[in-house]
């Protein structure tokens, strides 16, 4: 904290007073406190003090330890695990496991495995009542007409079959970055980022490694890109994945925002290279300066 206070000391002979407490505003809200030698320190998100976010980063891990306090699904109830993705980044922490992970999707998304199982999802994704006749699917349930995701059951049971499934037998956490107390146990960062703080990301994705192609944009639910990151993160060069795209469930998301998935190893790599980045440019500070 005291990095942060003499650096806005400093910054206040060459900004605005209103730029000034804004800056020191987003400092402090975005710094995660951990323990080292029995004493708090404190680590600051560059990241997220550069984006000047409306939602905190969020901090997944896959545990075996289960945090007091968390929201969890009752066992066998049915929620959205996307809605919970969101509500750690306002500040909650959630936790999931094999036994309460909302719905069948949400299973899949936090790497429970094929949580599908006899569930006719390519119906519901297709045509609905219509593929589940088709298919001569019938059982105690009604599609309506669908999601409509895709244009006949067999594509959308080709998505099915070509999902990266995981095999997660812990806990999964969800909690705001600012309240993970061991970042060497933080498996994935999710970002909640505009147009213009997208923007930021991807091309910081790239910045240590001159390619092109550092984010994929898979389709799925909207917490499945927890699991598409989960995968990515056993790779030796990560991608990062955009995600919330899930039309049955944007309407809990603020519309200009989408979220931005990456494992830890391409945070660090990405967080180390905000101070020799653009964000030193004037062409950075025309964009900061609307969001």
């Amino acid at each position: 904290m005291t990095v942060v206070i003499l650096t806005m000391l400093l910054s206040s002979l060459f900004l605005p007073r209103a730029e000034i407490i804004i800056s020191l505003v987003i400092s402090i809200h975005f710094c995660c406190i951990t323990q080292k030698g029995g004493r708090k320190t404190s680590t600051i998100s560059k990241i997220a003090t550069e984006l000047k976010l409306k939602m905190e980063p969020v901090a997944i891990m896959f545990t075996d330890k289960k945090p007091e306090k968390a929201l969890q699904f009752k066992e066998g109830s049915w929620g959205c695990v996307g809605a919970m993705l969101v509500a750690a980044g306002k500040g909650k922490t959630a936790v999931f496991d094999r036994q309460s992970f909302g719905c069948l999707g949400g299973g899949v998304g936090l790497g429970f495995g094929d949580t599908f199982q006899d569930f006719p999802i390519e119906c519901l994704l297709s045509k609905g009542d219509e593929a589940v006749t088709q298919l001569g699917r019938e059982g105690d349930f009604s599609l309506g007409m669908g999601e409509r995701f895709f244009a006949t059951p067999k594509l959308a049971q080709r998505w099915r079959e070509n999902l990266p499934y995981g095999d997660i037998e812990s806990y999964v956490v969800c909690r705001p970055l600012r309240e993970a107390s061991d970042l060497k146990k933080t498996d994935l960062i999710c970002f909640f980022v505009n147009p213009d703080q997208l923007s930021a990301l991807i091309t910081l994705t790239g910045f240590q490694r001159g390619t092109r192609m550092n984010v994929i944009v898979p389709f799925g639910a909207a917490c499945q890109s927890i699991l598409f990151a989960y995968q990515e993160a056993k790779k030796e060069l990560p991608q990062a994945v955009l995600g919330f795209f899930d039309i049955s469930q944007r309407p809990r998301l603020e519309k200009d925002l989408l979220s931005f998935t990456v494992p830890y190893a391409l945070y660090q790599e990405m967080e180390e290279s905000v101070s020799e980045s653009f964000f030193r440019t004037d062409a950075w500070e025309k964009v900061a300066a609307r969001l």
